[in-house]
């Protein structure tokens, strides 16, 4: 009985031992993650990862308008929905759907995307 208790009181001292270091090693890894977030370099490579992002979001979107205007798809219902020939709708469906779920754009002064 004594030999069971030990190793509880072992296990129990070793358990908050080690949640002591591994916090320590957690806070210390997170303020390394935030300085390395904060970085202007890093800053500035997600701004430029970002920009070509909503560029090519912009070119793959007028491809497909573009492609679906030009099929039988653009004359059914649902095209016309989707493609804002409706006279109810001044944003064509896909848009709308787009900005509800990422809200509209900011832009910059130097006519860049910011977000």
């Amino acid at each position: 009985m004594r030999g069971k208790l030990l190793f509880l009181g072992g296990l129990a001292a070793g358990f908050v031992l080690g949640a002591r270091a591994g916090r320590e090693k957690y806070e210390e890894l997170k303020a390394t993650a935030l300085k390395i977030k904060e970085s202007p370099t890093v800053q500035e490579a997600a701004g430029v990862v970002q920009e070509q992002a909503t560029r090519l979001y912009s070119e793959g979107k007028t491809m497909v308008t573009d492609k679906l205007a030009n099929s039988r798809f653009a004359e059914s219902d649902l095209g016309q929905r989707l493609m804002g020939s409706s006279e109810t709708t001044t944003t064509p469906a896909i848009e709308r759907d787009v900005l509800a779920t990422t809200g509209p754009s900011k832009t910059t002064p130097s006519g860049g995307t910011s977000y």
